[in-house]
């Protein structure tokens, strides 16, 4: 349908020719209520961002000299946070001369990881900061 035709279409019925498809030969359009469509796309965008999920990220800090009791706290925290679903950032943070032994530092968070039960992936490597090591891990 010629376009001029199309719009004297629309305008006798009161409502709107909105082109749906303009990368199609012949272009697509539609006559409809244009702003009763767009309140009806932004009621589907808030409806699909609320179903979306949200994944936080927490963060647990640890030193080199943490006691046993201590890293076993920590490693239930991390658990917990893993069955509800949120990544986790853990840090080993170097002060003053622990900075010299930072391949202390690597193999103690290597061996912390170890302990952790709950199912993991890597999302981010351990990788060196200026302040120590911190890796992110996230439920698989």
């Amino acid at each position: 349908m010629p376009t001029f035709e199309a719009l004297a279409l629309a305008k006798q019925k009161m409502l709107d020719l909105v082109e749906v498809a303009p990368n199609v030969v012949p272009p697509v359009c539609k006559i409809m209520d244009y702003g009763k469509f767009q309140y009806q796309q932004s009621k589907q965008k808030r409806i699909a961002q609320a179903k979306q999920k949200k994944v936080e990220i927490k963060g647990i800090r640890m030193r080199v000299q943490t006691e046993e009791h201590d890293r076993q706290f920590k490693q239930d925290q991390i658990e917990k946070f893993l069955k509800k679903g949120n990544k986790v950032k853990i840090e080993i943070v170097l002060k003053g001369r622990e900075k010299a032994h930072a391949d202390l530092a690597r193999t103690n968070l290597q061996e912390f990881l170890k302990t952790i039960i709950t199912p993991y992936k890597m999302e981010e490597e351990i990788k060196r900061y200026p302040g120590g090591f911190n890796v992110l891990i996230a439920p698989k």
